[in-house]
């Protein structure tokens, strides 16, 4: 199968949201592929993060549908909504680790919080997971505020594929880290979404992440897609918004929102 015909994990048509006066999204379609990594780019304010709460369910949309498997999500349930989100694991901007809680237990917190799992049983999962992100045993009984962010970042890492999820998103995930461990942590998301087989979305204003992680790139600007293809067709777009992002260019189609002080 092409990727043209790889079949959509997730399908978000005409979505729109608004805050007040404010109008983040503006009738957004993606297709995001299965078993495929797909990386939306675009500036502040452009609606990336909205989009994500969105199809995590955390924000109700205006209008539109959001699909998951064929289903759509916003005409579901409580119930179904929550079955739903159990496909799915998040690694934070912010790590987001719970700083009372030890290192094993901020990565079995999804098993033993969502699937009832007994400490006993959970523990040597999330041992199992750290080490899948290069963190020993050692770690597990740390507490977040012991380690450094480039570990911080491992342990949520390793905490969103403790449940071995069908979905996996990244929120910015290389923010804050020098760029060693921006490569270690690229390197692992790259690794734990081959070994799962997961459908991945990340948003992020790394271009040096995006080239690394990304099968397919999106780019949203004034809340909605104009351009989405292959990483291979990034650099030949021909599109004058990609270019001038990727580039980092002042000069180009994308107003900049400069106050003057």
């Amino acid at each position: 199968m092409s990727a043209d015909q790889t079949p959509s994990k997730i399908a978000v048509r005409n979505v729109t949201k608004s805050f007040g006066r404010k109008q983040v999204l503006c009738g957004a379609d993606l297709l995001i592929p299965k078993g495929q990594s797909t990386v939306i780019i675009g500036g502040s304010g452009t609606g990336k993060s909205v989009l994500l709460k969105c199809i995590l369910g955390l924000i109700q949309p205006d209008s539109g549908t959001i699909e998951i498997d064929g289903v759509n999500i916003l005409a579901e349930g409580a119930q179904s909504r929550r079955d739903i989100r159990q496909k799915i694991g998040m690694l934070f901007q912010g790590g987001a680790l719970f700083d009372s809680l030890r290192v094993w237990e901020n990565v079995a917190f999804g098993l033993m919080q969502g699937d009832r799992m007994s400490a006993r049983d959970a523990k040597p999962i999330a041992i199992t997971k750290l080490g899948q992100v290069g963190l020993g045993p050692d770690v597990a009984d740390l507490f977040p505020a012991e380690l450094s962010g480039g570990m911080q970042k491992r342990v949520g890492l390793a905490r969103a594929i403790a449940r071995e999820p069908e979905i996996l998103f990244f929120d910015e995930p290389t923010t804050g880290l020098d760029p060693i461990m921006a490569g270690v942590i690229n390197d692992l998301i790259r690794q734990c979404v081959a070994d799962l087989g997961a459908t991945a979305v990340t948003i992020t204003h790394d271009m040096t992440s995006v080239r690394h992680i990304a099968d397919q790139v999106a780019m949203i600007y004034e809340g909605k897609f104009i351009w989405s293809g292959p990483i291979a067709d990034l650099d030949t777009s021909g599109n004058p918004y990609i270019n001038q992002f990727i580039h980092g260019r002042t000069q180009g189609p994308i107003a900049l929102q400069v106050r003057s002080a």
